[in-house]
């Protein structure tokens, strides 16, 4: 049984203000009272989404749909997340700069290979089109994913990223809250490599109704935490992350749109940001250990100027279970499991 590692805490920077009844009848003159009927027939079934071109989903399911992209592991871009992110940012401990040739962090590569569509070919909600269904399925959400690593990436590594369509499935059109989740496939390779570094699967979901009607998801059986790490993400913050992942997405950035249109109390914070965090606080409590997968999933928005804490607790000498709260509420907004690469 390992020794149970101690509570991390930042500091917290201050919040900042934020840019039948049945028939009668009569016979012969008397009343008589005609029972109800009881149809054991199936009720009709609801109307089809308003505005949901099928054929059209059908059409873009079975399109064969991939995207390559190259890029850079460049030191200087991820300075920028390690300023953005506060377990390396200089306040838990002394700031290091990333160095050439060191072994990339755990979901660093979230930063890079972004798709550079100019903005006129961008959605109205600032969102890309790649992999995006067709409207009217236009409000997207990262809904959780998964990532192994094989091999190492490195600092200055020249890598491509082969992403495709994994899975694509209709829910809720019987309901009449029509929604496509797609699940996208990303393998990563030293440039003109053929071993597979990093694989990952990302999970999203696409909705063709305006505004969030749901409460908060209730998270059962979590155990108590060994650690945990508080922060605030801050306008600054989701804005920072924002750009150095080259998302537009007006959730993130522009208060109005996320009340008005998209039914929130405020902008939401990056679902990649808060997996990012989960392994950069786990990786920072077990210095040293080599990570062998991930898997997570979204479970409640999490807001911007709201503090959030990072918890993990050791399953086994191999697991981690890892998850983000509201520090005030307690309502969960993303769990995992971090497992570990056998020695």
């Amino acid at each position: 049984m390992l020794p149970r590692p101690p509570i991390l805490r930042a500091a917290k920077a201050a919040p900042r203000r934020p840019l039948t009844v049945a028939a009668s009848s009569c016979r012969r003159g008397v009343p008589q009272r005609i029972p109800s009927r009881r149809h054991y027939s199936s009720p009709p079934p609801p109307p089809p989404a308003l505005g949901v071109d099928l054929d059209s989903l059908d059409r873009w399911i079975s399109a064969d749909k991939h995207l390559t992209l190259d890029d850079t592991l460049r030191p200087e871009h991820l300075a920028d997340l390690y300023i953005t992110l506060p377990t390396r940012d200089g306040t838990l401990r002394a700031y290091t700069p990333p160095q050439e040739g060191a072994p990339l962090g755990y979901g660093h590569h979230l930063v890079f290979f972004h798709p550079r569509n100019p903005e006129s070919a961008l959605r109205s909600d600032g969102t890309d089109t790649d992999f995006c269904p067709p409207e009217p399925f236009t409000r997207r959400m990262w809904a959780g994913g998964r990532m192994e690593w094989k091999r190492p990436l490195c600092v200055g590594d020249r890598a491509t990223a082969l992403a495709t369509i994994g899975a694509v499935s209709k829910k809720g059109f019987e309901k009449g809250t029509p929604m496509v989740f797609v699940s996208q496939k990303i393998e990563y390779r030293k440039r003109d490599g053929d071993e597979v570094c990093i694989e990952e699967e990302r999970s999203h979901v696409y909705l063709a109704v305006a505004g969030n009607r749901r409460g908060a998801k209730e998270v059962k059986d979590l155990p108590v935490p060994d650690f945990t790490f508080e922060y605030l993400p801050s306008p600054t913050t989701l804005f920072r992350f924002s750009a150095l992942t080259f998302n537009g997405h007006y959730i993130h950035l522009d208060k109005e749109y996320a009340q008005k249109s998209e039914g929130y109390p405020e902008r939401l914070v990056h679902g990649p940001l808060t997996a990012l965090m989960l392994l950069d606080v786990t990786a920072l409590q077990f210095p040293g250990s080599a990570f062998k997968s991930f898997e997570y999933r979204a479970v409640n928005p999490l807001v911007v100027n709201r503090p959030v804490k990072i918890c993990g607790a050791q399953a086994d000498k191999d697991t981690v279970i890892v998850w983000a709260e509201e520090t005030a509420s307690k309502v969960v907004g993303m769990t995992g499991k971090i497992t570990f690469a056998k020695a």
